[in-house]
């Protein structure tokens, strides 16, 4: 590819499939291909990373809407890609309710309300039917019936030809396809890099995909996860089966192991599989000891409870188990809980504690705070018994296994108070693991780091006191993954085996350990890292050895890798490989802390790691960490993305992927971009939210921002008031080609998309040159923002932006009559407009909001969840917030949409016309726009994608009839 011709992801992107096909890839959870391999913070789905590699493979031709059809097909997008996903087959009623009446004759009886196929209707036929219906269904229901691009093996020979055809290509596969492109475009097979590789996504998807690798990441949690990703996910189906073996040896010597100490076996010989355990402290008021949880309910399916009952005696609580609770007893088990709002309630006396208290934290004159618990030392991985937070065992799960009387095994579990051979047990356990403790620290097979205070970190040694890695974990869990340690240390012979064992432990430690809470909803455990923090608890669970198994299990889902690949745990700006395409996600506006959270990790692998790569290092690295932001921030990334390009052919090219955010992240990452010698040529936002999504606090969009770059060649400067012409043709030529590739049937680009072009075209402006008389970079990198000041890269943004939105008028309006209305006005018609093409993100939402400078508009949507997020109709509204203190409440539209729920309430038009003409002084003045804004809501309800509106829209037709013609 020469310096001159572009690249398909240049030119268009198809953003809307990509951002669907991401959202099912992320829906798979723990069935994510690399997920099975072990915990990692934000890795970029698959198939991101595939369409972006491919965008930067293809060239663009002259022929845009060919070049996007075959990228498609590609990557199995098309109707034929599709149709060879489909692994589900389409229900009947779902068959019948998208046929034709003519079809549904023709090919189905209904008798007594049941619906059946015709007699003599052939399996032809209905195949045949499945793919007229799979046709007819938008993309996101095809999606639903289809397996994931990835996990089609290769596309048919016939596709093969249309693809070669168009690209002059003789590829029979994926891999070869990629590798002619390379040597077509570049002489050579492409090297794609990655720096901050963190999980793995991008090597992984690049080596699959036929290109050779370079990968590297300062952490070294993050290159031992990349280097399984392309050596065991990426190794042979002989290999995999081998490894399968090593961890099924490893569990069943544990097994024995555990079963002849007998810790987990009662005397009936049922096997443990989950423990409960909570935290006990003295209540300050009245002396006794009050065992700690939020709620006493165990089990809301098996309606288990935890009962307190007092014990004079003992100034303290028995808690008693009982199944098959009662309603009543369910209410008193919640209410019962003696955490309550950051204080211990002592069901004793009756009194309120705040826990800051009860850890004796001062708040001193000058603001500091002294935090009152003691510090665990080295040896401990008990408290003390003078301690403020002790730790009680108050529930065990059994579970045992019979017959029934067809002869089929059945597994019964059941909930129990601990006995005393229970207590007998758990003494076992300490005693167990007092006799090994010291040699297995010294071995590495149990943490021996100390806990370095960090913003995450800090939170175990301020609420618990516990300031080793080892504290994080109870007897029971030390022991059980102590002896994981000390097996794969004896028994693994291979560097895959001991990093499989390794991975397999650390799975191990993230579900189970002191920081697992128990849910009572689905009676199981939760990890460790549920959210990117360690959050300590008041109660937590344990994990029998079987109930571990499915953590131990590495998910192998292996794909033969043949190309070349580099692993280096470096700091990126040592690096020194030239690779074709660098793909990056940098720590930019990031609130991860991937170097604390992963010296979680760290404790456990320390001694192992370095025996098995020895040439590496196992620490965080914290003080190199590129993170946070400000002057020595900003210069590190710009040293990195610098080293970047020194490193890339000058036809070569880069994406780096962030969180679409505010203009502000935009700005300060286009200038260290800019500062480091590279400039933009396209940007485009992939939306990846999931349903735990939902509204936010601030106007964010869940999203990841492919920013693509060149390398910086002009020579040339300009002044800043120069470049606004040139932005603003810019923008509306963007806009235009966006609009001129777009298919009406299934659009690709809404408006979200426009706007974001707006800030693709500003900066692809202003990067063009090397230098803008009126920006001094580095001073506007070391400057300090003040909270609210807009920076010079911003207000080219936000101008870029007022283009667009001035450029992108509903149809129907008058350009005039649109730049007349409020931000809040143009917000729900656009909206609107997003409706209407079936856009029903959140993200597309806060996208306007932030466009327009709408800051709330919570009230004005009907639902906010992920993908399902639309406005409020009239008759949603009603009467509510008219004339209330916010701008839309006073508006124009806000009024017209309480006279159309007026007209459609009463049935009659001349309610809404009234309500108008009382409640507008300008009401003659206005009617223009009043129409206007009618005419448009009376094409929604020939929408199909909005049924909800229909009946508003024909009565807004009727209405804006009667304005027009009022006074005559």
């Amino acid at each position: 590819m020469t310096s001159s011709e572009q690249a398909f992801i240049e030119v268009q992107f198809p953003v809307s499939k990509v951002s669907k096909e991401s959202y099912k890839e992320r829906k798979a959870g723990s069935g994510q291909t690399l997920t099975g391999l072990g915990k990692w913070w934000g890795r970029k789905p698959l198939i991101l990373v595939r369409a972006a590699l491919l965008g930067l493979l293809m060239a663009a031709s002259d022929n845009p809407k060919k070049d996007r059809e075959i990228f498609l097909k590609i990557l199995t997008m098309d109707g034929e890609g599709l149709w060879l996903r489909k692994n589900k087959s389409i229900p009947m009623q779902e068959i019948y309710d998208n046929l034709t009446p003519g079809e549904r004759k023709r090919y189905f009886a209904e008798e007594n309300g049941k619906l059946s196929y015709r007699k003599g209707i052939t399996r032809e036929e209905k195949e045949n039917l499945q793919r007229l219906v799979f046709n007819r269904l938008s993309y996101d229901q095809k999606l639903s019936y289809c397996k994931r691009p990835e996990e089609v093996d290769n596309l048919p020979a016939s596709e093969w030809e249309k693809i070669n055809e168009h690209l002059g290509t003789n590829a029979s596969n994926l891999q070869e396809l990629v590798q002619e492109l390379g040597k077509k475009r570049f002489g050579k097979v492409p090297v794609v890099g990655d720096c901050f590789c963190g999980g793995g996504s991008v090597p992984f998807e690049a080596a699959r995909m036929g290109c050779d690798v370079y990968a590297s990441d300062l952490n070294p949690i993050a290159m031992l996860l990349t280097w399984a990703a392309l050596n065991i996910n990426g190794c042979s189906d002989e290999e995999i089966k081998s490894l399968r073996t090593f961890q099924e040896k490893i569990f069943e010597l544990e097994d024995k192991q555990i079963t002849e100490w007998g810790i987990e076996h009662n005397e009936k010989g049922h096997r443990a599989n989950s423990y409960l355990y909570c935290n006990e402290t003295i209540c300050p008021e009245c002396g006794w000891r009050v065992p700690l949880a939020p709620s006493w309910v165990i089990g809301k399916g098996t309606k288990t409870v935890a009962i307190l009952k007092e014990n004079a005696e003992k100034k303290g609580f028995d808690i008693n188990i009982k199944s098959n609770a009662t309603k009543a007893e369910m209410e008193q088990a919640e209410k019962m809980a003696t955490i309550k709002d950051s204080s211990l309630y002592c069901p004793h006396c009756k009194n309120s504690t705040p826990i800051t208290a009860i850890r004796r934290d001062r708040k001193h004159d000058d603001g500091t705070v002294e935090y009152g618990l003691r510090r665990w030392e080295a040896h401990e991985f008990l408290p003390r018994s003078n301690d403020v937070f002790q730790e009680r065992l108050y529930c065990i799960r059994y579970e045992w296994e019979y017959k029934d009387e067809k002869g089929k095994v059945k597994t019964e579990r059941y909930y129990t108070a601990p006995t005393k051979e229970d207590l007998a047990r758990e003494e076992k356990v300490v005693r167990l693991l007092k006799e090994r403790f010291a040699e297995w620290q010294g071995k590495g097979y149990i943490p021996s780091n100390k806990i370095e205070e960090g913003e995450k970190t800090f939170e175990l040694i301020r609420t618990r006191g516990w300031t080793y890695w080892h504290q994080l974990f109870n007897p029971r869990q030390l022991l059980v993954h102590g002896l994981l340690m000390e097996l794969i240390d004896q028994h693994a012979r291979t560097k895959k085996e001991k990093v499989v064992g390794l991975l397999g432990v650390n799975r191990c430690c993230d579900w189970n350990s002191k920081l697992c809470r128990w849910d009572n909803a689905y009676e199981k455990a939760i990890q460790t890292y549920y959210n990117q923090a360690l959050n300590t608890l008041f109660n937590y669970t344990v994990r029998g050895l079987f109930f571990l198994k499915t953590s131990w299990d590495i998910s192998f889902n292996n794909r033969y890798i043949k190309g070349k690949n580099i692993v280096k745990l470096l700091d990126a700006r040592s690096l020194d490989n030239d690779v074709t395409f660098w793909l990056t996600d940098p720590p930019y506006a990031d609130a991860i802390n991937y170097h604390e959270l992963s010296e979680f990790f760290l404790a456990w692998d320390k001694k192992m790691l370095l025996n098995i790569f020895p040439d590496w290092y196992a620490d965080s690295k914290r003080a190199l960490a590129v993170k946070g932001t400000g002057e020595s921030f900003n210069q590190s990334m710009v040293e990195i993305y610098r080293n970047l390009a020194e490193h890339m052919p000058d036809n070569g090219m880069q994406i780096v992927m962030f969180t679409h955010q505010n203009v502000g992240v935009w700005a300060d990452l286009t200038l260290i971009l800019w500062a480091a010698g590279l400039r933009v040529t396209a940007a485009w936002n992939i939306a990846t939210e999931t349903d735990a999504s939902g509204l936010k606090q601030g106007n964010y969009v869940k999203g990841t921002v492919l920013l693509v770059l060149r390398k910086q060649t002009s020579e040339e400067t300009a002044y800043l008031d120069e470049l606004y012409p040139e932005i603003e043709m810019e923008v509306k030529r963007q806009i235009d080609s966006m609009r001129g590739l777009d298919d009406r049937e299934d659009p690709n680009f809404s408006d979200p998309d426009f706007l974001l072009a707006a800030y693709a075209a500003s900066l692809k402006v202003l990067t063009s040159y090397k230098q803008i008389e009126d920006i001094d970079v580095n001073y506007e990198l070391s400057k300090t923002r003040i909270s609210g000041e807009e920076s010079p890269i911003e207000r080219i943004i936000n101008e870029a932006v007022k283009i667009a939105y001035d450029y992108l008028t509903p149809s129907g309006f008058d350009t005039y009559l649109w730049k007349m209305l409020t931000p809040e006005e143009r917000f729900y018609l656009k909206g609107l407009d997003l409706e209407k093409d079936g856009v029903y993100q959140i993200g597309a939402y806060q996208e306007l909001a932030r466009g327009f400078g709408v800051q709330e508009y919570k009230d004005l949507l009907a639902s906010t969840r992920a993908n399902q997020a639309r406005l409020k109709t009239a008759m949603e509204f009603g009467m509510k917030g008219l004339g209330s203190a916010d701008r839309f409440g006073n508006s124009l539209l806000r009024n017209i949409l309480a006279a159309l729920h007026q007209a459609v309430k009463a049935e009659d038009t001349m309610k809404g016309r009234n309500w108008l003409k009382n409640e507008l002084p300008n009401y003659w003045s206005q009617r223009s726009t009043i129409v206007a804004i009618l005419d448009y809501l009376s094409t929604l309800g020939h929408i199909e994608t909005m049924p909800h509106w229909k009946e508003e829209a024909r009565y807004a037709r009727l209405l804006a009839g009667l304005i027009k013609n009022d006074g005559i």
